[in-house]
C-alpha cells in the first residue's frame, strides 16, 4: 500500500520539509504577533522597573551658594593635592596646594564679571538681524532688551 502513495517518505527532500515548516509555522507565528501588542507596551516595566525620572539640568549656572564654604575648600583641597601628586608623579614640581586653594575660593566667591559692551553689541546686532528676519517671514518681533539679557545671561559661565 506505501508503494501507491505519490510522494514516498525516501523521496522528501530537505527543501520539502523547510517549505512545509514555514507553512506550518507562518500562520501561527504570524497570529502570536499580532495578540503580542499588549506585552510589548508593558515590557521592561512593572515592580522591579527602574522607572524615575532625572532630576532637572543644573545647566552651567555658578551655584556655589548651595554649598557650604567648608564642604567646597575641603573637595578643592583634595582636588589640588591630586593635581599635585600626579605632577610629582611625572617629574614635575609639586603645586603649592594652600596658595593654589585660596586661588581657585578666591575666584568662587567674586561675582561673576560683568558682559563687556562689544560683546553686548553683537549680541544686539544679532537680536536686530534675528528679528528682521522673523518680520519677512511675517512672525512678531521679539522685544530686544529682553532677548539681549537671555543672551547674555546664557552666554554668562561658559568660559568658566
Amino acid at each position: 500500500m506505501l508503494e501507491q502513495l505519490p510522494l514516498a517518505i525516501d523521496e522528501l527532500t530537505a527543501g520539502m520539509i523547510m517549505i512545509a515548516v514555514v507553512l506550518l509555522a507562518g500562520p501561527i507565528a504570524a497570529i502570536a504577533f499580532a495578540r503580542s501588542g499588549e506585552a510589548l507596551k508593558t515590557m521592561g516595566k512593572g515592580q522591579w522597573a527602574i522607572e524615575r525620572e532625572l532630576p532637572p539640568s543644573r545647566g552651567l549656572t555658578n551655584n556655589t551658594t548651595s554649598v557650604p564654604r567648608a564642604v567646597r575648600e575641603q573637595e578643592i583641597r583634595q582636588m589640588v593635592e591630586a593635581k599635585s601628586y600626579r605632577r610629582q608623579a611625572r617629574g614635575g614640581e609639586p603645586l603649592d596646594v594652600e596658595v593654589e586653594v585660596e586661588r581657585l575660593l578666591s575666584e568662587l566667591d567674586t561675582p561673576p564679571q560683568a558682559i563687556d559692551r562689544e560683546l553686548r553689541e553683537e549680541v544686539r546686532q544679532l537680536v536686530l538681524a534675528r528679528n528682521e528676519r522673523r518680520m519677512r517671514q511675517g512672525k512678531p518681533p521679539l522685544d530686544v532688551e529682553a532677548e539681549i539679557e537671555r543672551q547674555v545671561r546664557n552666554l554668562e559661565g561658559l568660559g568658566q
